[in-house]
């Protein structure tokens, strides 16, 4: 047992140094809160042991460094008085104080050789925190209010996204929802999905409906909606064309065969004859007995009824404002209709179970033309959403 202990007394020491280690060295390199965070999370228990005294000095040493560097960079800003630094001047007043509320539960925290507790010297920030705050948000109201000004979807979606965040840490600011939804709108790109019928049979109203009911396909995002119908007051940006190009109907088909199955079946015992028809002995002079086999024998009349469609089309992606062909993708479905049945003459029991299933089908009404091409369309609608997975629309 004191082996045992001794070991996991080792063990322990050993890891401890290679955590002092580390975060010794992350102050070297100058990553003063990842050091912090280390000494933090060693500290959360037995914070007054001796083992747990390099951290206490370690976590001193990066909290006044890491304070003074925030305090300095600071400074600089403030004397630079530039705008665009209203982010960096609001996250480094929101870091002083983080950082002093992460060490703030672990306090007091004792320097045991000296008799006396670490030292951290907390300030309270909160006047600079709303005051950062506020600045943060009329410069980013400003921007976003002139870059909706602008005729750029580009330039919309950065006001958004100014906006956004304006509302994340000053919710209600004056009209910043409004704005928002004014930035969202101007900034998405609509796109009017229809159909063309370029060839000489009817496309069934049905499947046109179901190939552009975009809103089943999840392809609407955050900047590009798609509109199978067309609504009143969008401006469309982009045109999604399906081109049904031709479409190829097979004859109605009835194929018949004709084949014998046989089957081997046992059927009692006989007694095994030699070559002269004599009966074989064993040893004993007992006649041998073997399986006896019977042939099974059935006259199968197969029947098959086919019926394909092809349906060939191509999917046009135009800009709407030149009317200008971007890409074209071609699309080919295919769907064929298939019954086989079957009757027989002779013994039911002569073939497999697996084929069996075809004696209990009988023919079926073909499908006509107009539900051969909507059923094809699953298959079309699928190949569909795929291009325009794959070739989401740019603005």
């Amino acid at each position: 047992m004191k082996k045992i202990s001794l070991f996991f007394s080792i063990l322990f020491l050993t890891l401890s140094s290679c955590g002092v280690k580390t975060t010794q060295s992350l102050i070297s390199d100058g990553n003063y809160d990842a050091a912090i965070d280390k000494a933090v999370e060693a500290l959360k228990t037995k914070k007054e042991s001796k083992g747990k005294q390099d951290y206490v000095y370690l976590l001193e040493e990066a909290f006044a460094k890491a304070k003074d560097r925030d305090l300095r960079n600071l400074d600089l800003m403030t004397k630079e008085a530039n705008p665009a630094n209203a982010e960096r001047v609001y996250n480094t007043y929101l870091q002083l104080n983080n950082r002093q509320e992460k060490i703030r539960p672990l306090l007091p925290l004792p320097l045991l050789k000296q008799g006396k507790n670490a030292y951290f010297a907390f300030d309270n920030y909160s006047d600079q925190i709303v005051k950062s705050k506020n600045a943060l948000s009329k410069y980013l109201y400003g921007n976003a209010t002139a870059l909706l000004k602008s005729n750029n979807k580009l330039d919309f979606r950065k006001a958004y996204d100014d906006l956004f965040y304006l509302e994340s840490i000053n919710p209600g600011y004056q009209n910043t929802k409004k704005l928002m939804d004014d930035a969202l709108f101007k900034g998405t790109d609509f796109v009017d999905v229809y159909a063309k019928n370029q060839t000489n049979m009817v496309i069934p109203k049905q499947l046109q409906d179901d190939l552009l009911d975009i809103k089943t396909y999840g392809l609407n995002d955050k900047w590009t909606v798609y509109h199978s119908a067309r609504q009143k007051n969008v401006k469309y940006d982009y045109s999604l064309i399906v081109n049904f190009v031709q479409i190829n109907i097979s004859p109605e088909q009835i194929k018949e065969k004709e084949f014998i199955k046989e089957k081997q079946v046992k059927d009692g015992v006989k007694t095994l004859l030699d070559s002269r028809g004599k009966p074989v002995k064993d040893s004993l002079g007992k006649e041998i007995k073997v399986d006896n086999y019977r042939t099974l024998r059935a006259n199968i009349y197969e029947f098959r009824q086919f019926k394909s469609c092809q349906v060939t089309a191509k999917v046009d992606y135009v800009d709407s404002k030149t009317n200008a062909l971007l890409q074209t993708f071609p699309i080919t479905s295919e769907f064929i209709f298939e019954n086989i049945y079957s009757t027989y003459k002779g013994d039911k029991n002569a073939w497999d179970d697996s084929y069996g299933t075809y004696f209990t089908k009988r023919a079926v009404p073909f499908p006509n033309n107009e539900q051969m091409i909507y059923d094809t369309g699953e298959d079309l609608k699928a190949r569909l959403k795929d291009i325009i997975v794959k070739n989401k629309f740019k603005g």
